[in-house]
């Protein structure tokens, strides 16, 4: 059992890093949760570390879901949420102690690699909404082992058949679903989270905030500026991730 105690000015600086997080999250559609994951770690060990983050991402996500609810594209998230509790729970339960993060982490650089350099003759990942299903699987593993999957959800979603709302609201909602299948997930594994309320409460107040911001935001830009901006973010999502391979060596 974990308790986490920050001192003020690391809670102060981890409360700026979380707004401008989920605001980057909701302009560009993701990005955000690597950034607010990377502020998180400079002070939190791994394990208690992805199940508070998890909360505070709840909480963010259900917000941008709220806002643009009427954009949410249903039938994708059918079938990835079913994909993801069922993949969190087989991590949970068989995978957790033989699939280390060095694994995940580097089989996630290898699609944003190709959905940001393949060349034009490849095709985009565009997935029906039943292959969503295969998507979820991955994800609520990678979410167990490693935290990180804004990136892994967006190479799905640079493609040119969504609004830009449409790739956020929907991206957000399976973020949500996937930050939910954590809770049981690291409660089964011995984490507290009532022990650590008060700091799980304070942050995810300040990513709702930010999500608000960020959602206003959106509107005012237009698409291509958008899509731009998400490749931008995987690329420096991607450029984090290689970081963090290379420290794991």
């Amino acid at each position: 059992m974990e308790v986490i105690t920050l001192p003020l000015e690391t809670t102060i600086w981890i409360c700026l890093a979380i707004f401008s997080a989920s605001l980057i999250t909701s302009v560009t559609g993701m990005a955000g949760g690597v950034l607010m994951f990377a502020a998180m770690s400079q002070s939190m060990p791994l394990r208690p570390l992805i199940a508070i983050h998890g909360v505070i991402q709840i909480f963010s996500n259900a917000a941008r879901c709220w806002f643009l609810a009427k954009h949410i594209r249903w039938g994708m998230c059918g079938t990835f949420s079913l994909g993801a509790v069922l993949g969190s729970a087989a991590t949970t339960v068989f995978l957790v102690n033989y699939v280390s993060e060095f694994m995940a982490l580097s089989l996630l650089l290898i699609l944003i690699v190709y959905t940001l350099f393949k060349p034009k003759k490849m095709p985009q990942l565009f997935l029906n909404n039943g292959q969503f299903f295969g998507v979820g699987l991955i994800t609520g593993a990678m979410g167990i082992i490693a935290g990180a999957i804004d990136p892994l959800l967006a190479v799905f979603f640079v493609r040119d058949d969504l609004s830009k709302e449409q790739v956020v609201a929907t991206k957000s909602f399976m973020q949500l679903v996937t930050h939910l299948c954590k809770i049981p997930a690291f409660i089964y594994l011995g984490f507290s989270f009532m022990d650590n309320l008060a700091l799980i409460l304070l942050l995810s107040v300040v990513a709702i905030l930010g999500t608000q911001v960020g959602v206003r935001l959106l509107a005012v830009i237009n698409s291509q500026t958008f899509f731009s901006l998400m490749k931008i973010a995987l690329l420096l999502s991607g450029a984090h991730i290689s970081y963090q391979l290379v420290l794991a060596l």
